[in-house]
């Protein structure tokens, strides 16, 4: 969702999710893979590739 540009309400709203939940999980996967902005993350998650295959 992060790669489709979607803000952290829209998130919140199409998950039924607390925006601070949805922060909270951004700040957790920046940590993990060690990037500050959200774009670090999609180009981390395209180096990655799929989860399930």
């Amino acid at each position: 969702m992060i790669a489709k540009d979607l803000s952290n309400r829209e998130i919140s709203e199409q998950l039924f999710l607390a925006l601070s939940t949805v922060k909270g999980y951004n700040h957790q996967i920046f940590g993990k893979h060690q990037v500050q902005r959200r774009t670090g993350a999609v180009a981390r998650a395209r180096e990655l590739g799929p989860l399930l295959q």
